[in-house]
C-alpha cells in the first residue's frame, strides 16, 4: 500500500510517499481502505516535535512511530475473530490518534472500538473532517465548559477545524455564540449560526465589556489576563490550541489561578471514542452541525496540505483523498 511516513522530525519536506505492506488486523481490530483523511494542527506538531515536550512521549530523537494521520473514512474490508460491530463493507470513520495514528495511507488496521458507521448523509471527504475537531469541540463545551442553554460562549479562532464545530456544537447546546475570526472569515462563521462576530483585526474583545461563561480558545495568543477579564466570576478559560506562549500558560499558570478565585483556566484533552462519535452523527443527521472542509489534496501532495494549515490559511478543515 502506498502511505507517507516520516522517519525524522521536521518540516513538511521530510514527509515520503512510500509502498508498505498492508496491515492484517488484530482479534479486536477493522481494517479500513481509507477513502479520505483530514489534516490537523495535532498532525503539525507532531511532525515538528513542537513544542519540544512531544519529543518525550514520541520519540526523543526521531519519531518512534514514522505515520502521521488521526482522522479518517473508510470501508472495512476485513475484520478481526473479536470483532462484533462491524463486517466487511460497512462504511466508517474515526480519530486514530490513541491507537498509533497511520491514516495518511491507503489502509490502516484499528481497534474497533475507535470507529463508528459514518453519517449517510456525508460524502467520505466530509465525514473525514470530523472525528478529532468535532470530538474535541463537543468535549471541550459539555465537558470542561458544562455549557447550558443561555450560557454566553466565545470562540476565539472560530473559523478552523475545531472552532467552525465548536460554533455549531455550542449552539445546539443552546448557548449565545460570539465567534472571533478574520476579516475574510466573518461570513462563514456567520453562516454556521454565530450569534455575534468579532473581527480581531478591529475589535479587541477583552477589552469590549463583554464577559462570557465560557471562552473557548483555539487559536491566537492571548495572555490569561486578557481573558481573565472577560469571564464571568464563575467562568471558564478552557484552552484547545494557540501560541507555544498560550500553550505553556494554561498548563502551568492555569491551575494555580484556578485555585485563587471561582474562575477555572484549564485545558481540553480531548478523548478519542466511539460514544462521541455517534453523538456527533446524531447532530449531523439532524442538520445542526455540518462538516466545512476548505480544500482536498491527493495522498501524494501531502506535505503541501500541511504547509497550508499550518500557515493557518485554512476556513474549517483540509482533507486528504486517498481512494476514489
Amino acid at each position: 500500500m502506498k502511505a507517507i511516513i516520516n522517519t525524522t522530525y521536521g518540516s513538511p519536506d521530510v514527509l515520503r510517499l512510500v509502498e508498505l505492506e498492508t496491515p492484517t488486523p488484530a482479534a479486536d481490530e477493522v481494517l479500513i481502505r481509507i477513502h479520505a483523511a483530514s489534516v490537523n494542527a495535532y498532525d503539525w506538531h507532531l511532525l515538528r516535535a513542537d513544542p519540544f515536550l512531544v519529543r518525550l512521549s514520541m520519540g526523543f530523537f526521531r519519531p518512534r512511530n514514522p505515520m502521521l494521520g488521526a482522522d479518517v473514512a473508510g470501508q472495512i474490508v476485513a475484520i478481526g475473530r473479536d470483532v462484533t460491530q462491524f463486517k466487511p463493507g460497512d462504511e466508517i470513520y474515526g480519530d486514530l490518534s490513541a491507537c498509533g495514528n497511520g491514516g495518511f495511507a491507503e489502509y490502516v488496521a484499528v481497534p474497533e472500538k475507535y470507529v463508528a458507521r459514518k453519517p449517510a448523509s456525508l460524502t467520505f471527504e466530509q465525514a473525514a473532517a470530523v472525528p478529532m475537531a468535532a470530538v474535541t469541540a463537543l468535549q471541550g463545551l459539555r465537558d470542561v465548559g458544562s455549557v447550558q442553554p443561555g450560557h454566553k460562549v466565545l470562540i476565539n479562532g472560530a473559523s478552523g477545524g475545531v472552532g467552525t464545530f465548536a460554533v455549531q456544537i455550542a449552539k445546539a447546546l443552546g448557548a449565545e455564540v460570539t465567534a472571533v475570526c478574520s476579516t475574510s472569515k466573518i461570513d462563514l462563521t456567520q453562516s454556521l449560526g454565530a450569534d455575534h462576530v468579532i473581527d480581531y483585526a478591529k475589535e479587541d474583545f477583552t477589552r469590549n465589556g463583554r464577559q462570557y461563561d465560557l471562552i473557548l480558545a483555539v487559536n491566537g495568543d492571548r495572555s490569561l489576563g486578557d481573558y481573565e477579564r472577560v469571564l464571568m466570576p464563575n467562568g471558564t478559560y478552557a484552552m484547545v490550541g494557540g501560541s507555544n506562549s498560550q500553550i505553556f500558560q494554561a498548563l502551568l499558570r492555569g491551575p494555580i489561578k484556578s485555585r485563587s478565585g471561582g474562575k477555572r483556566f484549564t485545558t481540553v484533552s480531548a478523548k478519542p471514542n466511539q460514544a462521541d462519535l455517534e453523538v456527533m452523527n446524531d447532530l449531523i443527521e439532524t442538520g445542526r452541525v455540518r462538516p466545512v472542509v476548505d480544500r482536498c489534496y491527493p495522498l501524494s501532495e501531502t506535505a503541501e496540505a500541511l504547509r497550508y494549515v499550518e500557515a493557518g490559511h485554512a476556513r474549517g478543515k483540509v482533507v486528504i483523498t486517498i481512494a476514489p
